[in-house]
């Protein structure tokens, strides 16, 4: 049994390609490693480039490349500094398109700790601020989480159909 099921229109996966996908739209913005890496820094709060290349241990070409993806996708926001006696440089700082897509990376994360840690457990924990407990990242319905992911179902989105006309 897959995971979801579809549901109308969609239940003949013969007759319908994805086209439009929003994970393919997703993944075209954020799908190499050095991406994701350098977002990773910007939510940990690096700003600088020299610190985004450092970090990440990427070339300052593949860095300059990416962070400039990111901010054409409009995730990061190129913004003016200047140090006491140096020249104008730029600082990267996430957009709130860019805060928006951290339950994404938290959830990967999440499935990194699970699966890919082994024995050793979790490096790092996510926590609440103002109260330290560790969050997580959940699927969750209007009653509340969702706890057998078997039982999701796909349709189409009836409204963007109307739109689309």
């Amino acid at each position: 049994m897959s995971p979801i099921r579809l549901e109308g229109v969609l239940a003949d996966r013969s007759a319908w390609q994805a086209t439009d996908c929003s994970i393919d739209k997703a993944m075209a913005v954020v799908g190499t490693r050095s991406a994701m890496l350098l977002l990773r820094e910007a939510y940990y709060g690096t700003t600088r480039f020299d610190n985004f290349a450092e970090r990440v241990g990427i070339t300052e070409a593949v860095a300059s490349t990416r962070l400039r993806e990111l901010t054409a996708a409009g995730l990061l926001e190129k913004r003016p500094y200047r140090e006491p006696g140096q020249r104008t440089r730029h600082e990267y700082v996430l957009t709130q398109m860019g805060i928006d897509l951290l339950p994404a990376v938290l959830a990967l994360m999440q499935w990194g700790d699970k699966y890919l840690q082994g024995d050793r457990g979790a490096p790092l924990t996510v926590v609440e601020d103002s109260t330290g407990t560790p969050v997580s990242v959940e699927v969750r319905g209007s009653e509340g989480p969702v706890t057998d992911l078997r039982k999701l179902r796909i349709r189409t989105d009836r409204t963007r159909r109307s739109r689309d006309r």
